[in-house]
């Protein structure tokens, strides 16, 4: 009887195979499992993920943010790289909850596709479980969804949840910022997750040889840097007045976004060089510099606005942790309502 339904099953014959479900759960155990730590309660299967806060905190706020990969998704699948897809997806959620000053408690992701491929979703996982080991975050769940005829082909779609906890008295304030303070800003490894539509219409529309756009595609698709460990490790150790995390919006987006508004910012253009693969999409892709600003965070991916005189000791303790920064721009009165200079 069980064998019959197995072998007639109406849900496959849909398009949903429960067993494909099963055996990627049986596949993702011992990465999931690697980064519990012991305030997770529970074990992976249950219905919901568990964890608590302990007694680190006196006025523990929580810090919740969600994020996907956007059409990155797309370019990883079309040239064979979606290891590094997961750590995208960590990134993109954890770098946001730092900019407060929260630390990342766990992670949730959420996998939907036409088609489950296990072994093409195990991959993807198993980026995100080592995302979040490092992020020193738990893997708390994750939802795993097939979907024919809503998605097509292939394609598969990725979003993640994360939360982290701050104490309310260390919650990082666009209201700390004040004139003179400088900007450092900290390198990214590429566009991280933005950009991607207008990327993938650059190289596939380029005219340049396949060898080139390979280049170009595979320097695209790094992963996203990771934050977390770096920013837990200069506000513990200084004054940080505000921080922005450069994701889509550019520049000249969000760095407003952590100033008061009686405040503007000018960036001097010379203070880092620009990665080449910014300069090869603004040619190729005939992009005006402004526009390159607005739209890709052009080799900074975080930046720090800090008291002039904690900029020195601060850049050293990030160039002892292996990260190039660079002293990019200061905060000035707004005189012309203009929110951001680029000279």
């Amino acid at each position: 009887m069980t064998k019959e339904i197995i072998e007639n099953d109406p849900y496959k014959s849909a398009g949903v195979d429960i067993d494909a479900g099963n055996k990627l759960v049986e596949l993702i155990k011992t990465d999931v499992s690697s980064t519990l730590n012991d305030k997770v309660l529970g074990n992976i299967g249950g219905f919901a993920g568990m964890i608590e806060l302990g007694n680190e905190f006196n006025e523990p706020v929580l810090v919740a943010c969600t994020d996907g990969v956007g059409t990155k998704v797309s370019l990883a699948q079309e040239y064979g790289q979606l290891e590094g897809i997961g750590q995208d997806l960590v990134a993109m959620c954890v770098n946001d909850l730092v900019v407060c000053g929260a630390r990342p408690l766990f992670f949730l992701d959420y996998y939907a596709a036409s088609k489950l491929n296990v072994n093409e979703a195990a991959k993807v996982i198993k980026s995100i479980a080592g995302a979040c080991l490092d992020s020193d975050c738990a893997l708390l769940g994750g939802e795993t969804a097939e979907m024919p005829g809503h998605y097509v082909g292939d394609n598969f779609d990725l979003a993640g949840f994360s939360v982290g906890c701050v104490e309310k008295k260390q919650i990082l304030k666009k209201e700390n910022v004040t004139k003179g303070n400088v900007l450092i800003g900290i390198e990214s490894s590429g566009p991280h997750s933005n950009g991607f539509s207008l990327i993938r219409k650059v190289i596939s529309e380029s005219k340049k040889p396949f060898e080139e756009k390979n280049m170009i595609a595979l320097e695209a698709l790094k992963p996203t840097i990771l934050y977390p460990r770096l920013i837990a490790s200069i506000t513990q150790n200084h004054n940080i007045n505000a921080i922005s995390h450069i994701t889509g919006g550019g520049l000249t987006e969000n760095l407003p976004r952590s100033i008061p508004d009686n405040l503007s910012i000018e960036i001097d253009t010379t203070s880092w060089e620009i990665p080449s693969l910014f300069n090869w999409l603004q040619s190729e892709g005939d992009i005006s510099i402004d526009n390159m600003y607005r739209i890709f965070n052009c080799g900074i991916g975080m930046v720090l606005i800090v008291d002039v005189a904690d900029e020195e000791v601060i850049r050293n303790e990030i160039s002892q942790m292996n990260f190039k920064c660079y002293k990019i721009g200061e905060v000035k009165e707004r005189s012309d309502n203009k929110e951001i200079i680029f000279s």
